[in-house]
């Protein structure tokens, strides 16, 4: 490259490495010289010497899950314009996972990492505490992890919830059932137990939890817990739990769906119970998508704003990078309920 400009081998470097003083002249004829071999520089060696590598390391549940999809896009919509680069790994809400994704990033120097993370206290979030020991910034996305004071992009779950439930109440509906619940295999007797599990959860899961409470008890309406799924959070697990809760002597005729999949295995149960939503039993589900729009009937939704969750997470995560924030901040952003047709008064006995 060098001989290829007729310049030395330092003038070279600095122009291509972009650090330190070029004369116009000679930075110019190093970039023809470059363009004309179709030299590409070497990210690793410039990231070496510089200690800055462009890149950022983004740790979500799923890829694959619509909401984290949408929030992987956002950030890199935000890293884009700044020539840097996400590298995504999933860990599928398993925190052995998630310390391993946190050591391939610290390895691969990034600059910063986002995280929707499966730590549910400060001694499961070492491997978060490590890597800021390193120098490496974090955001949360998603979620916060109690006890650990961490700058943060999320969304109220507890108010969405509460308004969520709170519409359905203004239906009419009193049989109000909460799928999605803690991940335990005996189900709580008591709601004083049903909160101290979902606070030992996931903070969005006990949010959504206690924004449902709030709502039964700004109506004064009793709390069932044969009306809260228990047990593995998965499409399944969601199916046979609503699947009960219809086959109850007194059953839900509403039904509050708090994920993706909470939705997809609530409407199988309705389906194989020879229901319709919103006739039969109403339904409000979190994470609004396009197919939520063209069910039929078209279902109330929960939009949170992913692309925005995403993006602030970047600007947040650069603002630190840039050293231009110090202080920690939760940035809390606005959720909007979508009225569409999967919600009616409930329907009389026998009607």
């Amino acid at each position: 490259m060098a001989a290829e400009a007729g310049v030395g081998r330092a003038t070279a470097a600095r122009t291509l490495g972009g650090y330190g003083y070029v004369s116009p002249e000679l930075r110019e004829r190093v970039l023809e010289a470059a363009a004309r071999i179709g030299y590409r520089a070497n990210a690793l060696a410039r990231s070496m010497s510089t200690g800055v590598t462009h890149t950022i390391g983004v740790i979500v549940a799923d890829i694959a899950n619509p909401f984290f999809g949408g929030v992987v896009r956002g950030i890199s919509d935000a890293a884009r314009p700044r020539g840097v680069d996400a590298l995504v790994l999933s860990t599928y809400e398993k925190l052995a996972e998630e310390v391993a994704a946190t050591d391939v990033l610290v390895d691969k120097r990034v600059d910063g990492m986002i995280i929707a993370s499966a730590a549910l206290d400060p001694a499961s979030a070492e491997h978060i505490l490590q890597a800021r020991s390193r120098g490496i910034p974090v955001i949360l996305v998603d979620r916060v992890i109690p006890g650990l004071h961490l700058d943060a992009v999320v969304i109220d779950n507890r108010t969405a919830s509460r308004d969520a439930v709170a519409r359905l109440i203004a239906e009419g509906h009193r049989r109000i059932g909460f799928v999605w619940g803690p991940p335990v295999a005996e189900r709580p007797a008591r709601r004083r137990d049903f909160v101290d599990v979902g606070a030992g959860n996931l903070s969005t899961d006990g949010d959504r939890l206690q924004g449902y409470l709030d709502a039964l008890d700004d109506e004064g309406i009793a709390f069932d817990p044969e009306l809260v799924m228990v047990g593995l959070k998965n499409e399944d697990r969601a199916e046979a739990e609503v699947g009960r809760m219809l086959a109850l002597a007194d059953p839900p005729t509403a039904l509050f769906c708090t994920e993706t999949d909470a939705v997809t295995g609530a409407l199988r149960a309705i389906r194989n119970a020879g229901l319709r939503v919103g006739r039969d039993v109403s339904l409000i589900g979190f994470d609004d998508s396009s197919w939520a729009a063209v069910m039929e009937p078209p279902l109330t939704m929960i939009e949170q704003p992913m692309l925005a969750l995403g993006a602030r997470a970047a600007e947040a995560l650069f603002e630190l990078i840039d050293g231009k924030s110090d202080a920690v901040r939760v940035h809390t952003l606005d959720t909007r309920l979508i009225e569409r047709a999967s919600v009616a008064p409930p329907r009389a006995a026998g009607s």
